[in-house]
């Protein structure tokens, strides 16, 4: 049984630190376009299908950002990089609405003065079962009581109650 340990290689840079911030940068920026424009948001739930896909992304991703580097400080750079594109985008899209509007989903319109909106429901992939689920969920019996019902940009439902 070997006890050795190369504390060389756990402790140290494996690859070049440049390296690795330029695979952190591709592969957050090729992630972050491929879930604002192209993965379905849920309408307020995360579910299995969507749970693996995240898992399969993260390990597929791993590969791309990591490269072959095996050591403590590869990691660390690695996912300094990722949390630091994350804080830009947030304080980009705090301060620039022209980047908001890129960073971030609108909400959509699904129910107006009691009538789904099917064209957009269409486009989200919400079924009228999915959707009467989350008005009942707000405390709404019935579509009629709805003045206006939003998918909002996290993926949850606000619902807009008409007056009595």
């Amino acid at each position: 049984m070997d006890l050795s340990f190369d504390w060389r290689e756990a402790l140290f840079f494996t690859i070049s630190p440049l390296e690795i911030v330029v695979r952190g940068t591709v592969m957050y920026w090729a992630l972050f376009l491929m879930f604002r424009f192209v993965v379905r948001r849920d309408i307020g739930s995360l579910g299995i299908a969507d749970l693996l896909v995240v898992v399969i992304v993260a390990d597929a991703a791993q590969n791309g950002m990591a490269g072959k580097g095996e050591g403590v400080a590869d990691a660390m750079l690695l996912v300094a990089t990722l949390i630091a594109w994350n804080r830009l985008i947030d304080l980009l899209a705090y301060h620039f609405p022209t980047f908001q509007r890129f960073a971030e989903a609108r909400k959509i319109l699904l129910v107006r003065d009691g009538t789904k909106l099917a064209e957009n429901m269409r486009r989200e992939s919400i079924t009228d079962d999915e959707l009467e689920a989350k008005y009942r969920e707000q405390g709404v019996e019935k579509l009629e009581e709805i003045k206006a019902l939003y998918l909002e940009a996290d993926g949850k439902v606000s619902v807009i109650k008409k007056k009595s």
